[in-house]
C-alpha cells in the first residue's frame, strides 16, 4: 500500500469512528430519553426532555457533517496520480503533508506528519490545479509547492 492510500485508508477509518460513535450517543440519548420518561412528569421532566432534545439536534447536526466527510473521502481515488493539485492529492509544501480531500484533524503515518485539507480552504483553493514550483501566500506565510502525487 502506498503512502497516499494509506493516509486515505486512515482518514476514512478516523471518519467512520466518529461517525460510529456519534450515532451510539444519540442511541443512547434516545434510549435514556424513552427509560425517563415512563417513570418522570411534570416540568423537571419536560426541561430535562428538552436538554435531551436539544443535544440530539446538535449531535446529530455533527453526525450530518461526518457523513458528508465520508462523502468526500468515498469520491477520492488514492491511486490517481497527477502532476496538478486536485481533490486527492497528496502535497509537500514546505515540508508539511496536506492531502486535499476535507478539513479533517493531521494524522500521523510511518512517522510523518499529514494535514488535510478542504479545496475549499483559503490554501487548498490557491494550490488547487497548480504544479509543483508554484507559491502561494496564506496569512502572511508563504507556501512553495515541492511535490504532487
Amino acid at each position: 500500500m502506498s503512502f497516499k492510500q494509506d493516509i486515505h485508508r486512515r482518514y476514512k477509518q478516523l471518519v467512520q469512528d466518529r461517525i460510529d460513535a456519534l450515532r451510539d450517543m444519540i442511541d443512547q440519548l434516545t434510549q435514556g430519553a424513552q427509560t425517563d420518561a415512563k417513570g418522570s412528569a411534570g416540568d423537571k421532566h419536560q426541561t430535562g426532555l428538552s436538554m435531551v432534545h436539544i443535544e440530539q439536534e446538535r449531535l446529530s447536526a455533527k453526525l450530518r457533517e461526518f457523513l458528508e466527510l465520508q462523502t468526500v473521502l468515498e469520491t477520492i481515488d488514492p491511486q490517481v496520480q497527477s502532476p496538478r493539485v486536485a481533490l486527492g492529492a497528496l502535497v509537500k509544501a514546505n515540508g508539511i503533508w496536506l492531502y486535499v480531500s476535507a478539513a479533517l484533524p493531521k494524522i500521523t503515518v510511518n512517522d510523518t506528519n499529514v494535514l488535510a485539507i478542504s479545496p475549499q480552504s483559503p490554501l487548498g483553493s490557491q494550490l488547487m490545479g497548480q504544479e509543483v514550483g508554484f507559491s502561494a501566500q496564506v496569512q502572511g506565510k508563504m507556501f512553495i509547492i515541492e511535490s504532487v502525487e
